[in-house]
């Protein structure tokens, strides 16, 4: 992995990546679901909303909003893309 690229349950508030693979152990029926969901190689993400523990976070990714683990979201391998999005109260 280069610099920028990193599990989804590293990218920060105001980051938006692009989903390179998930992982090889991560198989399954969960696999499947996540991959039907929108999470699959190119698909840009970004995070839309974190619970108060961080755990799960809703990303955005395709359009809609999607709640993820952190057990989930480390099994997804992202690039993250150097524009910031701005934040709300900003």
């Amino acid at each position: 992995m280069s610099v920028l690229d990193k599990r989804l349950s590293e990218l920060q508030e105001g980051e938006k990546a692009e989903i390179l693979s998930l992982s090889p152990s991560f198989q399954g029926a969960m696999r499947r679901r996540l991959m039907d969901l929108g999470f699959v190689k190119g698909s840009i993400v970004q995070i839309d909303l974190a619970s108060p523990m961080n755990n799960p976070i809703a990303y955005l990714v395709r359009g809609a909003t999607i709640a993820l683990r952190k057990e989930q979201a480390d099994c997804i391998f992202v690039r993250q893309i150097n524009e910031e999005i701005p934040k709300e109260n900003e």
